[in-house]
């Protein structure tokens, strides 16, 4: 039984490395190569997780590529997912069919892709993953204990390192746990107080210091610059000359129309005529023109911002509407797209992103099953948090009624933390951005089936009874 964990994790990480093998040194996007950039070229700006750039870096300077950052990815999130698997079993998962479960889904191109990919985002899935596995804990235990909470202060204190919303996932998530928790809830709002002002406190303090200077105010608020874009699309006589004028310093008007889509913010400032430096030196202005349309218009911005934020509660995408489609991978076999006049500066290391397969039949698998795995219509089921979401609510509620235990409730605290956060705040539909709740999502599926059948038979026990009641009246 104690070796269970061991050859869990060893099947996990043993199809983690196949997918290492067939795509190495691992998919990328614009953001894989501006996190080296950071590091090698300057200036570093901490827009991105300091704590990833620091370990691309590393990788590079260790190894000469790339490779051993998402060998390293792979082992994490085979971590967190046996951590899981193990967690959920001590809840009543049924063992053989959870631990099979967490090994099917490693085969899954949403969680073996992921793995491969150099994004911030892998390992701040793998805090949320281990998150789950603690809440877990804390739901068999009906207690917290202190080894929960130094579990929690680290685990929330790397979503906020990971990512620059993890603050705000690590507060929604701790209300919900004090809510929950019956024992050491000062404590525990204290842990989540601290692990989401330590990396706030980094970006703005300590890092600067450093050298490594804080994100712009652009890239702060561009989620708010998105707003006004629709504003100015959809009721432009909203807009007086002054407004006007700020708003035709930082791009022409008809980039303010044209970038107004509600799904995301990427026509807007991703073009060539949006000028970040004076969108930075207009963005008390532009913040001022935004909270004048929340008050005049709040209706507008909530419209805006639940549409943007789609990919957190909607099942489907709207693949018909500019930004609407669910973006998954840049499957681009080289960098030189994202380099050059305008984009990522050149620098040498920019060849290291290159897609180098160790094995060409591994590759041509893995990829075939990549591509499968985009087939629209199973858009919702494999890359969509939504359904997942609301399956892993069903999970946890019927769990908890079974075992009459409000604990239970416990383990969907990162779920609403993340779905909430995404909701209020996010800037395109990238199926990234609610990952974790697919994979925890997934791992609850035998939770499920286990606690319905476990009611559907109580239920069944009691109706006999009653029915034998009535006969002898």
């Amino acid at each position: 039984m104690r070796r269970t964990p061991v050859v869990t994790f060893l099947a996990i990480q043993a199809v983690l490395l196949l997918w290492w093998l067939a795509f190495f040194p691992g998919l990328f996007s614009r953001d894989s190569v501006l996190y080296l950039s950071h590091t090698l070229v300057g200036p570093w700006i901490s827009d991105h997780s300091v704590l990833y750039d620091g370990l691309t870096w590393l990788s590079v300077k260790l190894t000469g590529d790339l490779g051993a950052l998402t060998l390293l990815q792979t082992t994490a999130m085979a971590a967190a997912l046996t951590w899981l698997a193990q967690a959920l079993r001590r809840l009543g998962s049924p063992p053989r069919t959870t631990t099979a479960m967490a090994i099917v889904l490693a085969f899954l191109p949403p969680f073996g892709a992921f793995s491969v990919t150099m994004w911030k985002d892998v390992p701040f899935t793998a805090c949320a993953i281990a998150i789950a596995a603690v809440s877990c804990t804390i739901a068999a235990n009906k207690t917290v204990r202190t080894r929960d909470l130094v579990a929690l202060g680290l685990l929330f204190t790397g979503l906020g390192l990971f990512r620059a919303n993890g603050f705000l996932v690590t507060a929604i998530a701790v209300v919900v746990l004090v809510l929950v928790v019956r024992v050491m809830r000062v404590r525990l709002a204290l842990v989540g107080l601290a692990a989401a002002a330590i990396p706030m406190l980094l970006t703005s303090v300590v890092l600067p210091m450093a050298g490594i200077y804080a994100p712009s105010k652009t890239y702060v608020y561009h989620t708010a610059f998105g707003d006004l874009a629709v504003a100015f699309r959809e009721r432009p006589e909203q807009f007086d000359p002054w407004d006007r004028a700020v708003l035709a310093s930082v791009a022409p008007l008809s980039r303010w129309a044209k970038g107004g889509a509600c799904h995301t913010i990427n026509p807007l400032i991703w073009r060539g005529d949006f000028s970040w430096q004076q969108a930075d030196a207009h963005a008390s202005e532009l913040l001022d023109m935004w909270r004048r349309l929340l008050l005049r218009d709040p209706g507008l911005v909530v419209e805006t911002r639940l549409c943007r934020g789609a990919i957190a509660w909607k099942i489907t995408d709207n693949p018909h509407a500019e930004g609407g489609g669910t973006y998954h991978f840049s499957r681009r076999p080289t960098a030189d797209f994202y380099v050059g006049p305008g984009k990522v500066p050149y620098f040498p290391e920019t060849a290291l992103y290159t897609l180098r397969p160790l094995s060409q039949p591994l590759y041509d698998v893995a990829s075939g099953w990549l591509d499968a795995s985009l087939n629209h219509d199973l858009d919702w089921l494999l890359w969509r948090g939504a359904f997942w979401c609301y399956l892993s609510y069903l999970a946890i509620g019927a769990t908890a009624l079974v075992r009459r235990s409000r604990h239970v409730l416990a383990v969907g605290a990162v779920i609403v933390g993340q779905q909430l956060a995404i909701l209020a705040n996010i800037s395109a539909q990238d199926y990234r951005y609610m990952a974790s709740p697919i994979f925890i999502g997934f791992m609850l599926l035998p939770l499920l089936v286990s606690s319905a059948s476990r009611r559907l038979r109580e239920t069944w026990r009691r109706t006999p009874s009653a029915g034998a009641t009535s006969s002898s009246a």
